[in-house]
């Protein structure tokens, strides 16, 4: 199925989630954020949040830096 993810278009396979979204983009551990169609995903339901087809995920990832 189709989805955009970070405004670029990805084929994922049915059944998955925006954790297997994350994990596809990013190794961080911590300092992560996940919107699911602009909506904030707390970290504790990516794994239970499926993506539909043409849904939008995006990933944040923070950095340090001044």
């Amino acid at each position: 199925m189709e989805v955009t993810v970070n405004g670029e278009r990805r084929t994922v396979a049915p059944g998955t989630t925006v954790g297997d979204v994350v994990r596809g983009l990013t190794r961080a551990s911590g300092g992560v954020a996940a919107a699911l169609n602009d909506d904030v995903v707390p970290r504790t339901a990516w794994e239970t949040t499926p993506v539909a087809e043409n849904d939008r995920v995006d990933v944040l990832t923070a950095v340090q830096g001044g």
